[in-house]
């Protein structure tokens, strides 16, 4: 596995990977809400570290970094389950000096994801960032 940093021509198979990933993790996400954040997504790439990951020259993935915060990472779920998300992580907390991430409390399998590789819950908003019923959770890593 290799990554290299996105370019905006990479944004349509980005948001390709976005839309399967999240359909099949996001279920409690309402239709409309989905399509907001879709649409949203060059906006939201041009505001991170955009790292796109592949396996033999196929695009698998893509991470998002800011300041330590890892903003978003998201797999095509043809590769969900295979170790290609904790290895990514894993090289985001050596390589990007990772130390915290936000997750949906209603994705209940990236909460334990991020749980079993040592971070823990510092804090719960009952709304996202754009005012919406998504409860998030405010994972730190821990040592």
């Amino acid at each position: 596995m290799n990554s290299r940093k996105a370019v905006e021509s990479d944004y349509i198979e980005l948001i390709d990977i976005w839309e399967q990933s999240v359909r099949q993790t996001h279920t409690f996400l309402e239709e409309s809400d989905l399509l907001e954040i879709k649409k949203n997504l060059p906006v939201y790439f041009a505001h991170v570290d955009l790292l796109v990951w592949m396996v033999e020259e196929k695009l698998i993935g893509f991470s998002g970094t800011n300041e330590g915060n890892l903003e978003m990472l998201f797999l095509s779920p043809s590769v969900f389950r295979k170790g290609y998300g904790r290895a990514i992580l894993e090289e985001l907390i050596q390589q990007k000096k990772v130390t915290s991430v936000d997750v949906n409390e209603q994705n209940k399998g990236a909460a334990a994801f991020y749980k079993t590789l040592g971070f823990q819950l510092i804090s719960r908003d009952d709304l996202d960032d754009q005012g919406k019923p998504y409860p998030i959770l405010h994972l730190k890593l821990v040592k």
